[in-house]
C-alpha cells in the first residue's frame, strides 16, 4: 500500500469517527494537524459544528477595558505591554473606568471584557478596584475580567491561594474568566515566547479552581509563531482533559500569532488556510466543548465569515476598544455595529442569534434587554 493510499484510508478511518460522534485521539489530531487538506477539514468540522449548533452564529454586544498597558513580564509574542516610563503608557482612573461603563450601557452592551498589563507598582486592591468600580457603576453589565495569568500575578502579590484571590474578585462583581494567557502549553515552546509567565500547569489549576466556584470560563490557544502539530494537539488534549473534569469551559479560541511590532516580528503572520484549519481542528478535536469562536478581529472579516463553515459558530462581538491585537498590527476595524454583524453572518448563510456572556438569547427592547435560557439544539 502506497503512502498516499495509506494516508487516505486513516482519513477514512477518522471521518468514521466523527459521523459517528466518536471521541478523536491525539494520533488522529495530529494525523490532520499535519496530513489532512484544509477542506477536508472543514467538511468535517462542520459536521460537529452543526451538530452541536445546527445554523446558528452567536454573537454578543460587548465592549473592551485595558486599564493599563504596564506590565512586568516581558513576553516576545506582545506588542501591547509597555515601561512603566515609555511614552505608550497609561492607568485608567475610576473616572475613565466609569466613562467606559456608561458608553457600553449607552450602546447596550451585555459584557465588559478586562484585561491588561501586570503593573507592578499596582496593589492587588487596585484590581479588585477595577471591578467594584465597574458592577456599582452598572451592575446589570457582565464583567469577563482577568486571564488566568493575571489570577497567578494577584496570587503572587498577595501570597494567598487562587480560591482566595477569585473570591474577592466575585465580592467585587466578578461574572467569568476570558482564555487568555494559555498560549501554548508546551513548556519548551512557552521558555521561547513568555518566559516568566504563569506555566501551564498553575494556568490549568486557576481555571480549574474558577470552576469549581462557580465560576464559567474560556479557553485559547495561541497558534503560528514557534510552535509545532504535537504542540498544538497536546494543548487542545490538555483542554480537553480538563472539561471532562469540571465542564466549566465555555467556549475555545484558537488565536493566530500577529508578529508586527513584537520580539518575533521577523516570523511570518499565519495564513488564512491556516486559520481556516486551526478553527477546524479545535473544532474536532474538542468534542467536550459547545463553542467555537473565530474571533474576527483577529482573523479578519472575510475569514471569520467562512470559518462559520469550518467548525467556528461564534464571532465574538461588537468589540469596542480592543487595543491588544490592533498595537499588534492587526487591520480589522476597531469596533463593528450589531448591523454590520447581521450581515456578514447572513452572508455566510447562518441566523444570526445575539447571546450573553453564559450563551443565553438576548432579547431586545430598543437599548433595554433582557435574556431567554440557552438555546438547545438537536
Amino acid at each position: 500500500m502506497t503512502t498516499e493510499q495509506t494516508h487516505t484510508q486513516r482519513l477514512s478511518e477518522i471521518a468514521e469517527k466523527v459521523e459517528s460522534g466518536e471521541r478523536l485521539s491525539p494520533d488522529d489530531g495530529l494525523f490532520l494537524d499535519e496530513h489532512a487538506d484544509v477542506l477536508t477539514l472543514g467538511r468535517l468540522a462542520n459536521v460537529v459544528r452543526e451538530r452541536k449548533n445546527g445554523n446558528i452564529a452567536w454573537y454578543n454586544t460587548n465592549v473592551h477595558l485595558n486599564p493599563t498597558n504596564v506590565c512586568v513580564y516581558r513576553c516576545t509574542f506582545c506588542a501591547f505591554r509597555s515601561d512603566l516610563k515609555a511614552e505608550k503608557s497609561y492607568v485608567f482612573t475610576d473616572e475613565m473606568i466609569r466613562e467606559r461603563v456608561l458608553e457600553a450601557k449607552e450602546n447596550g452592551a451585555t459584557e465588559i471584557h478586562v484585561v491588561g498589563g501586570l503593573h507592578h507598582l499596582k496593589k492587588f486592591d487596585w484590581y479588585v478596584n477595577v471591578v467594584r468600580v465597574i458592577h456599582e457603576t452598572w451592575p446589570q453589565i457582565h464583567i469577563k475580567a482577568w486571564t488566568g495569568v493575571e489570577i497567578n500575578w494577584f496570587s503572587h502579590i498577595t501570597k494567598k491561594p487562587y480560591d482566595w484571590v477569585l473570591r474577592e474578585l466575585i465580592d467585587a462583581g466578578l461574572g467569568s474568566l476570558p482564555g487568555g494567557g494559555a498560549e501554548i502549553f508546551d513548556e519548551s515552546v512557552r521558555s521561547q515566547i513568555c518566559e516568566h509567565k504563569a506555566d501551564a500547569g498553575h494556568w490549568i489549576d486557576i481555571h480549574r479552581t474558577a470552576h469549581q466556584l462557580g465560576l464559567r470560563s474560556n479557553a485559547t490557544m495561541l497558534y503560528g509563531h514557534v510552535e509545532q502539530a504535537e504542540h498544538r494537539i497536546d494543548h487542545l488534549c490538555k483542554l480537553r482533559e480538563l472539561q471532562d473534569e469540571t465542564g466549566g469551559f465555555q467556549t475555545f479560541i484558537p488565536l493566530a500569532f500577529h508578529p508586527e511590532n513584537t520580539g518575533l516580528s521577523h516570523l511570518p503572520k499565519p495564513s488564512g488556510q491556516m486559520d481556516l484549519r486551526m478553527i477546524a481542528l479545535s473544532r474536532l478535536m474538542l468534542d467536550n466543548f459547545d463553542h467555537i469562536k473565530a474571533y474576527w478581529i483577529m482573523l479578519g472579516e472575510p475569514t471569520a465569515q467562512v470559518a462559520l463553515s469550518f467548525g467556528a459558530d461564534d464571532l465574538d462581538g461588537t468589540v469596542v476598544h480592543e487595543l491588544i491585537y490592533h498595537d499588534a498590527g492587526a487591520k480589522t476595524p476597531e469596533g463593528l455595529t450589531v448591523e454590520q454583524l447581521h450581515r456578514l453572518i447572513r452572508e455566510a448563510g447562518r441566523d444570526p442569534v445575539e447571546r450573553d456572556t453564559l450563551y443565553r438569547r438576548v432579547m431586545r427592547d430598543g437599548k433595554d434587554w433582557t435574556v431567554e435560557d440557552p438555546v438547545l439544539v438537536g
